[in-house]
Parts: C-alpha cells; sequence; structure tokens
C-alpha cells in the first residue's frame, strides 16, 4: 500500500532547471567553451561537482582542486541571483494544487533532490509547510543514479521503498527510484524517461487519488 510519495524538486514542482542551465552555461562560456540544451539533459538531477566535472570534459578544460571549487561557488551565486525571484505562482502546471491534494489525503511528503538549495526554494514558493521531510544535496554522499537519497526519504517517513512513489523528470532520478525499489512516476515522456512506471507532462495531468488507484 503506497503511503508516501517523494519528489524531485527541478522539472518537477518547479523550473528551476533553466536557471541551472543559464548559470552553467555561464561557466563554460567563461571558460572559453560553450555546451547545447541536449548536452545539459545529462546535468539534471546530477549533483554539482559532477555537473562541473562534465562541463569540464565538455570544454576540454583543467582546473586545479581550488579553482574547481571557486567555480561551483560562482555557478551557485548565479544560480541564486534568479531563485530569489520565485514565488509560489511559479510552480509547474499542477504541482502546488497536487502537493496540498496529497496532504490533504494525508499521504507523507519528502523531497528527494540534488539541489543543495531546496530549502531556500520551496520557502520562496511558501511550500515548506507541505514536506513532513528535505534530503537534498546536503545530506547524501551518493547523487543519482545511486538510490541513497530517495531510501533516505523513505527511511525519514517511516516507510519502506515499497510504500512509496517518486516523481522524477531525469533518467538518473528515475534509475535512483528504482533500483531503490520504488514506483516511479516519470514527468515527462517515455523516450526520455524509459523505466517509470506512469508517464505525464506534469502533475497537473493526474490527481494523488488517480495514482494510487493506478499503483
Amino acid at each position: 500500500m503506497i503511503k508516501g510519495f517523494l519528489f524531485d524538486l527541478d522539472g518537477v514542482i518547479v523550473d528551476t532547471a533553466v536557471f541551472h542551465f543559464q548559470a552553467w552555461r555561464r561557466i563554460a562560456q567563461k571558460l572559453g567553451g560553450d555546451f547545447s540544451k541536449a548536452q545539459n539533459e545529462q546535468l539534471k538531477g546530477v549533483s554539482r561537482v559532477d555537473s562541473l566535472t562534465k562541463i569540464l570534459e565538455w570544454t576540454g578544460t583543467t582546473v586545479t582542486e581550488e579553482e574547481f571549487k571557486a567555480l561551483m561557488e560562482l555557478k551557485n551565486e548565479w544560480y541564486l541571483e534568479l531563485v530569489t525571484r520565485l514565488s509560489d505562482k511559479d510552480g509547474l502546471p499542477g504541482a502546488v494544487d497536487f502537493l496540498h491534494q496529497a496532504k490533504a489525503r494525508g499521504i507523507a511528503i519528502a523531497l528527494g533532490s540534488a539541489s543543495k538549495n531546496a530549502v531556500l526554494i520551496l520557502d520562496k514558493m511558501n511550500l515548506l509547510p507541505l514536506f513532513d521531510t528535505i534530503i537534498d544535496g546536503n545530506n547524501v554522499v551518493n547523487g543519482k543514479p545511486h538510490p541513497e537519497v530517495f531510501l533516505k526519504g523513505a527511511e525519514a517517513l517511516g516507510l519502506s521503498p515499497a510504500e512509496c512513489i517518486v516523481f522524477e523528470d531525469s533518467i538518473a532520478g528515475v534509475q535512483a527510484a528504482k533500483s531503490g525499489g520504488m514506483s516511479c512516476v516519470g514527468i515527462g515522456t517515455p523516450e526520455v524517461l524509459g523505466g517509470a512506471d506512469l508517464y505525464f507532462n506534469a502533475l497537473g495531468e493526474t490527481s494523488p487519488d488517480e495514482l494510487l488507484r493506478a499503483l
């Protein structure tokens, strides 16, 4: 029986993925290179360290450990400049309503995100009170596709993996959910997110009751 919903943040609840893309692209250009939106798909759901590592590979750049840390901090500064403009009007279609419906139904709600700014983003959107626990990039060692973020989320809710549904928009996130033994709803298409149990373009296309009947 499903008792808990575990949500990724970017691309599921709010589209800060475009902010990440803009900030990382500025980093790539600072390094004398660039990357495409298609390449950016490989950065979704991935940790800051792994994202920068990929960008360094794409731009053919080698940096020292100190420069690496400085670039991560600079990217985060540029990203946060964009995040501070968020409000509760910026949720993806139906996402905020879906969260309220799940909460009203008594479903336990957790966040499972690679973002280290998840609390700030949810606070800007007035969504913090809806979450029973938040597991983000500050709480995990292994990034997706490792299932650690979702396993910790389930544990914090006092639930087994089989009692949880994960909502994800990245292939790394879908793989993390499935390897952790959880059902997974893909926010996107099967072509991009192979392996999920159900697919929707946005949370507004379904409801907690419909999902519980389906899964």
